[in-house]
């Protein structure tokens, strides 16, 4: 089975962050606006932690906080799961299913480098196992 790496390689490094000091009302205008479920928080260039719709529903919306008033820095999650580029799709399933988590940061040399969605491993591992099953076609047939 693949590794990180070849997730990002072929989405992409490209993941959407804010500041720590943003509201809660603008990670969810960005969230929104990118059509994604998190955001990495960025305190001056330096990876803080995650924002996901999971801490909007826990922290703000049945807490009955604001999300105008409420600052990410005081509801985003501190310390999030992250993994390398070289940890395996299969370890990043079993670590999303075990934490119950759906996005995990990616860092290399303690640099953040892109993330990965639940989304991305199934697409990766559907894509996988379409390639095997075309090249055992091909064997089969001889074509």
């Amino acid at each position: 089975m693949g590794k990180v790496r070849h997730i990002l390689q072929k989405k992409g490094n490209q993941a959407f962050s804010i500041d720590p000091n943003a509201t809660v009302y603008r990670a969810l205008e960005l969230m929104v606006e990118k059509d994604v479920g998190s955001l990495l928080v960025m305190d001056n260039g330096k990876f803080a932690g995650i924002f996901t719709e999971r801490d909007y529903a826990r922290k703000v919306m049945l807490k009955g906080k604001s999300s105008k008033d409420t600052f990410i820095r005081d509801i985003m999650s501190e310390h999030p799961v992250t993994v390398t580029p070289d940890v395996s799709v299969e370890e990043c399933m079993s670590i999303m299913t075990k934490r119950y988590i759906r996005h995990l940061p990616v860092l290399e040399d303690n640099r953040l480098v892109g993330l990965i969605s639940i989304g991305d491993i199934v697409k990766y591992i559907i894509e996988e196992q379409k390639y095997i099953i075309e090249n055992l076609e091909h064997y089969i047939t001889g074509h």
